[in-house]
């Protein structure tokens, strides 16, 4: 059963006694939501791909040269005839203009070439949820469907904002947790707990450290 936050802040200032706690457990604030940049939506032409992206490569009157490949860790696919070409932060037209140019250097005359992505790559959900993991992406994807597949908020989750880092970035930023903010491909995104339940955390193995002294002091 979840707590109310009415309840978890009159229980806080009767167990803390003071703000410090309190103050000590808002601090190290991450920035706030930023605009996403073009090249994060899933669909844009201007996408930018990454590590797990899949994508389909044809290659006109050239059948055995397409196929389906993924983009590995180091951000590289594995083509026929020319092998490794870099593909992370490439968008889908410019890795166009690279397959074509690899395979008229002494392999294909005029070579047509056609990239596109099939399969973006996954998001990950940690923090306060039941299910925290990998999950796959799909167009149109929000903080609340992201939360929903990851089995839902614990009962120390606060549900008002989630933090997210945009693949790609170090920083965390912080966004509201409804259907106005979107997940794209490669995100972190962070459920993090209510003030009273990190205070609560902090005080408790205090409490339990205290014990034993004040039972032999009321011995």
């Amino acid at each position: 059963m979840r707590i109310s936050k009415g309840l978890q802040i009159a229980a806080l200032i009767v167990v803390t006694g003071c703000w410090g706690a309190v103050a000590l457990a808002q601090s190290a604030e991450p920035m706030r939501m930023a605009d996403v940049a073009p090249d994060m939506v899933a669909g844009a032409s201007n996408y930018h791909l990454g590590t797990g992206d899949q994508i389909r490569v044809i290659v006109y009157g050239e059948d055995d040269l397409g196929g389906q490949f993924t983009v590995d860790g180091n951000g590289f696919v594995s083509l026929p005839l020319i092998g490794q070409v870099k593909a992370s932060g490439f968008a889908a037209s410019d890795l166009e203009t690279e397959i074509t140019n690899k395979l008229a250097d002494g392999y294909v005359n005029n070579p047509k070439v056609s990239v596109e992505v099939t399969t973006y790559r996954p998001f990950y959900v940690i923090g306060q949820v039941n299910k925290p993991g990998e999950y796959p992406f799909v167009n149109d994807m929000t903080v609340l469907n992201a939360v929903a597949l990851a089995g839902g908020y614990t009962e120390q989750a606060d549900d008002a904002d989630v933090y997210v880092r945009r693949n790609g970035t170090a920083r965390e930023i912080e966004v509201p947790a409804d259907q106005t903010t979107h997940i794209y491909p490669g995100d972190v995104v962070r459920v993090s707990q209510t003030t009273f339940w990190k205070v609560v955390n902090v005080l408790s193995p205090i409490a339990q450290a205290g014990a034993p002294v004040a039972y032999l002091a009321a011995h």
